[in-house]
């Protein structure tokens, strides 16, 4: 099975329309004020509206609030919500409330970060392994940071998953060869600068993924 690649963090249309000409299966908006790649509801339903219907949107937030959630559902009619600093408990109610597919991340550094992935059993529908940041981060990921990919070896994993954290054109042959993702992630490795996404990354990353 081909691995298929996430283009998070879009907020133009042109680099939106080169994430899907180019193949990418996800497109992700980030709903996340602190975060450079952050859109208004009014521009993620600009967006949304040119996404064909074989990819799906992903609407990236941080411990979200119902309201944040309902809205951006609503402006963007999202396919998918991709939850960062949650529990598994609001997860589920989450889940529960939306009726829409839900992925989890997972934030490695160690070995022993993998197994916050079980509490996701029965309530998420994936899981995101991303590279943990400092403490002191503002952001819970886009930092460009990866963790060890070794750490996934031999890991029972509970549910579908996906590798996030530090991709790049450069690397991500070599992530999906070393640990058989069949989803990648990418963010600021296809960036110009922080929060401005560079169309000719975006093509070489996803023609990187499905080598």
């Amino acid at each position: 099975m081909m691995t298929t690649a996430k283009i998070c963090g879009l907020s133009t249309p042109a680099t939106l329309d080169a994430a899907i000409r180019h193949g990418a299966s996800h497109v992700g908006f980030v709903f996340f004020p602190a975060s450079p790649r952050h859109v208004t509801f009014a521009k993620a339903a600009e967006l949304a509206a040119r996404v064909p219907e074989h990819v799906a949107k992903v609407g990236v937030f941080v411990d979200p609030e119902d309201e944040m959630l309902e809205q951006a559902v609503g402006s963007a009619a999202l396919d998918v919500l991709q939850l960062h600093k949650v529990t598994p408990a609001r997860t589920a109610a989450i889940r529960a409330k939306f009726g829409i597919e839900t992925w989890v991340a997972v934030a490695v550094r160690t070995r022993g970060d993998l197994e916050a992935a079980q509490g996701f059993t029965g309530v998420a529908d994936r899981i995101l392994y991303d590279a943990k940041t400092p403490d002191s981060a503002a952001l819970p990921g886009g930092m460009g940071l990866r963790f060890d990919w070794d750490l996934l070896d031999g890991f029972k994993h509970p549910l579908p998953w996906a590798l996030s954290g530090g991709l790049d054109p450069a690397n991500v042959a070599e992530a999906i060869r070393r640990t058989g993702a069949k989803l990648v992630d990418v963010s600021s490795g296809v960036e110009s600068e922080s929060g401005i996404k560079d169309e000719t990354k975006i093509a070489s990353f996803l023609a990187a993924a499905r080598t």
